[in-house]
């Protein structure tokens, strides 16, 4: 966890995702990797977690920074499933 100039604490992760979706009429797996980040209250929350837990999680995306147009998943809830 890193803070702001302000104090304000943040965390950064990636959030990895599993699933079977239909497309076209075809079953296909889905697994993807995305970097996520947490500030304030949630960073902290964010912290105590135990690597691995499962959750879910609600945000919007962003991108990382204004010469780095790669996208980022801001989060803004995060509940969890299980391993907390």
């Amino acid at each position: 966890m890193r803070r702001t100039p302000a104090g304000i604490p943040v965390v950064s992760c990636v959030l990895a995702h599993e699933s079977r979706q239909i497309e076209a009429g075809i079953e296909r797996e889905v697994k993807l990797e995305l970097p996520a980040m947490a500030i304030g209250e949630l960073a902290q929350t964010l912290c105590a977690a135990a690597p691995g837990a499962k959750v879910s999680v609600a945000g919007f995306m962003a991108a990382k920074s204004a010469r780095n147009r790669s996208p980022v998943l801001h989060l803004t809830i995060i509940e969890f499933t299980e391993g907390i």
